[in-house]
This record gives C-alpha cells, sequence and structure tokens, in this order.
C-alpha cells in the first residue's frame, strides 16, 4: 500500500538523519549559513519513492494540484523547493521533505573501487572548513562511521524498487511523485 510506502521513506529519512546529526555533531563540519549553493545546481536528479512524503503532504494540505501545475508548467532547472529568498540556515522551503540527495550530500560517504569510504562534500566545507575537513577524512579512513550514500540508497530502493528504478531531474521527480499520490486518491 502506499501509505506504507511513504512512512517507510519516513523512517529510513529519519535514521538517515539521526546518523548524519551524530555525524556532524562528531566531525564539527557544517554548511555556512544561508548557503544552499549546492541546491542550485541544474543536474541534481532524485527518484519518485523519495519524494512522495512531499506528494503526500501537498495532497493533505490540498495543494497538490497547484503544485503539479507549477512543476508541469516549468522550464526553472533547480528544486522549485528552493526558495532563495528565504531567511535562515539553508534555503529549502520545505526542509523535512527533502530528498535523499539533499539529505546526503556534504555529510556521506561513497564507496571506492577499493571499497574505502571517501567523504562527499562541497568545496566550500573543504576550503573553508579545511583542518576539520581534513580531520574527518582521516578519521574515516581510520573506521569511524559514517553514513554511505548506496547503502540508503539501496535501503530506498528496498522499499519499492519501482519507484526507485529510475532518477529524474528532481522537479521531474516531484511532479511524477505528486501525480502518484494524486492518482491513488482520485480512486478512493
Amino acid at each position: 500500500m502506499l501509505l506504507d510506502k511513504i512512512q517507510a521513506v519516513e523512517v529510513l529519512f529519519e535514521k538517515l538523519d539521526q546518523q548524519i546529526a551524530t555525524f556532524q555533531s562528531t566531525s564539527g563540519l557544517h554548511c555556512k549559513f544561508g548557503c544552499g549553493k549546492c541546491c542550485f545546481k541544474p543536474d541534481i536528479e532524485a527518484t519518485i519513492l523519495e519524494f512522495l512524503p512531499f506528494a503526500y503532504h501537498l495532497h493533505k494540505n490540498n495543494i497538490a494540484f497547484e503544485w503539479l501545475e507549477k512543476l508541469t508548467n516549468t522550464d526553472y532547472p533547480t528544486c522549485l523547493i528552493l526558495n532563495p529568498t528565504q531567511n535562515g540556515a539553508g534555503l529549502c522551503s520545505e526542509y523535512i521533505h527533502r530528498g535523499m540527495i539533499c539529505r546526503l550530500f556534504g555529510y556521506s560517504a561513497r564507496t571506492n573501487k577499493y571499497n574505502k569510504a571517501e567523504l562527499v562534500t562541497c568545496q566550500i566545507i573543504k576550503t573553508e572548513q579545511s583542518d576539520r575537513y581534513q580531520e574527518t577524512v582521516r578519521i574515516i579512513e581510520n573506521g569511524s562511521e559514517v553514513p554511505i550514500m548506496s547503502n540508503y540508497y539501496m535501503q530506498l530502493h528496498a522499499i519499492d524498487s519501482e519507484l526507485t528504478r529510475e532518477f529524474f531531474p528532481i522537479n521531474k521527480a516531484i511532479r511524477r511523485a505528486n501525480e502518484t499520490i494524486l492518482h491513488y486518491f482520485a480512486y478512493r
């Protein structure tokens, strides 16, 4: 059932957010206040499944059709959840409903061909927090726990392989998630 999948994604994201919070606390790495530079990349991709909680939120708040229209009639290459005029630490207007890559980037690792964890973060963190960054790289090399991107994507895939089979540009993934929710509730 779709609602069970939404709940499973939310549980996975909560687990990931807790692991990232622990990693941030241990490493001392943090995003620059109000930055959001990574959000402006036009080639960010996501799966439908990771945005089902957001689409369900839109449906519950009776704004799903408004968002569907906005997502359908835009050529805007960056995420429409992004709000560059927002005051605060970040620029995500729906931070609690952000996608997997938005959660992982900066505070997770990929595994290289030697099965070693490599921190995936932005140039700003690498340069403006270079001492902390270098220390974090060192402790990861020595086996310190860090969220591994592929592990979380596999867990997401295990929830629903069809809805994670393909990656889309982020706005298209959000639109497809919204369409999935609207279709589901149209017959209930």
